[in-house]
């Protein structure tokens, strides 16, 4: 049983943003500032990454714990409508899984980042995603 009408709950989740976070703008000022250049959540892939980067064909996904469902103690669970919302994230857990596994196939090279990890400490996060890439493209370079 949901404490809210519908209405009011319907009002709640429409001002909720899916594109363009503050997570997501903090992320890309950060990785723009050191030189790395991008597209923003691109249609024509699987799941519109948040953040394409062509040069390394890789695709990152900037995702909320609570919605992702992430190992932390952000992924709560609400003790209203709990059916609801175990069903709703499961759902959102294999649209994800479903999205990388496609963008794999393709010959993506996917990186997920969580909203803690960006919390906790944003510029060890851009730090370990550009050792990735820069990783990534040195193996790929390698093994052409």
């Amino acid at each position: 049983m949901d404490n809210l009408s519908k209405k009011d709950r319907s009002l709640n989740m429409s001002h909720i943003k899916g594109k363009n976070t503050s997570l997501e703008i903090l992320v890309r000022k950060k990785l723009f500032a050191d030189g790395f250049r991008y597209k923003i959540n691109d249609s024509s892939l699987p799941g519109k990454p948040d953040i394409v980067l062509p040069k390394y064909h890789t695709v990152i996904f900037v995702n909320g714990c609570f919605w992702h469902r992430h190992n932390c103690k952000l992924a709560t669970i609400p003790k209203t409508n709990t059916e609801y919302w175990i069903n709703k994230f499961k759902k959102n857990e294999e649209n994800d899984e479903k999205n990388y596994r496609l963008l794999r196939n393709y010959g993506w090279h996917v990186i997920v980042v969580w909203e803690c990890e960006i919390k906790e400490d944003v510029d060890k996060l851009i730090k370990s995603i550009e050792k990735e890439l820069k990783d990534y493209l040195l193996n790929d370079v390698l093994y052409e």
